[in-house]
């Protein structure tokens, strides 16, 4: 087993930001513009910035008219970001993979070097997501300026095991569209995340009504290794959450309290 304690190399404080937005349905030219405007903003303020769940559309089922390409417009235009900002861009979008299908990918995108992906685990059945994109198989961690990061994607944070620290991630950032209705889960859930895995947790989601008909309250919020709410956006308002990651209390909060030292070995299949 590794020591989480020790994984420390070349970790300095992160700061991040979380941009909680309505999406016009369907309409990446839309959505590129008011991401644009809000990323110009940021500009030397943010190491990382994440977009919601499905940035370029809202969560649509309509791949034929939603999909990008690695070698498209959005991907481009994140890469472009990345560069002007300085910052890493990262949230997911509908993904046409030749041979494959359609999946819902997380996109990292630093301002040099190559990108990482992670293509969304848990596929959402009570919105028919299974029925139009291919599961993803990987779970995936990225190593960033020190930090051990990993992706998720909505549902997925419903799935603990998925989640699970095996003692190779610091951070765990999500991106959603996650219905008002469920509020309630969502909290309650990304506070579990951290206190279990002994890791920052960011979440991201959207706000606003969709084509759908789902309303989303957004509360986009930052937690500490510990559970607690380090900041949040207010419900059902467009916002960004600036909050500084701190590379020294997580490594003393994993040394005061080592629960992590006795979690169960698992494999997954």
């Amino acid at each position: 087993m590794q020591d989480l304690t020790t994984q420390t190399d070349g970790r300095q404080d992160l700061r991040i930001a979380i941009v909680q937005s309505a999406l016009v349905w369907q309409d990446w030219a839309a959505n590129k513009a008011q991401f644009t405007a809000r990323i110009e903003s940021l500009a030397g303020q943010a190491d990382v910035i994440v977009l919601p769940e499905m940035f370029t559309t809202g969560f649509s089922m309509d791949t034929a008219t939603s999909a990008q390409s690695m070698d498209g417009d959005a991907v481009n235009w994140m890469r472009a970001m990345a560069e002007s900002s300085g910052a890493v861009i990262c949230g997911s979008m509908v993904m046409e993979e030749p041979g494959v299908g359609f999946t819902n990918r997380f996109l990292w995108m630093p301002p040099a070097g190559a990108y990482s992906y992670y293509d969304k685990r848990h596929l959402f059945r009570m919105g028919a997501e299974h029925q139009h994109y291919q599961s993803g198989d990987r779970r995936v961690v990225i190593d960033y300026r020190g930090w051990r990061i990993l992706p998720l994607v909505c549902y997925d944070l419903r799935f603990p095991v998925w989640s699970r620290n095996r003692q190779d991630y610091d951070l765990m950032v999500l991106v959603a569209n996650w219905p008002a209705k469920r509020s309630m889960h969502w909290k309650v859930l990304s506070q579990a995340r951290a206190i279990e895995n002994q890791a920052y947790v960011a979440v991201c989601n959207r706000v606003g009504e969709d084509g759908n008909g789902w309303s989303f309250s957004g509360d986009s919020r930052i937690i500490s290794a510990e559970g607690e709410i380090l900041a949040e956006l207010e419900p059902n308002a467009d916002g960004v959450l600036l909050h500084t990651l701190s590379s020294d209390k997580l490594t003393q909060y994993r040394e005061g309290f080592p629960a992590w030292q006795d979690a169960d070995s698992f494999t997954l299949s």
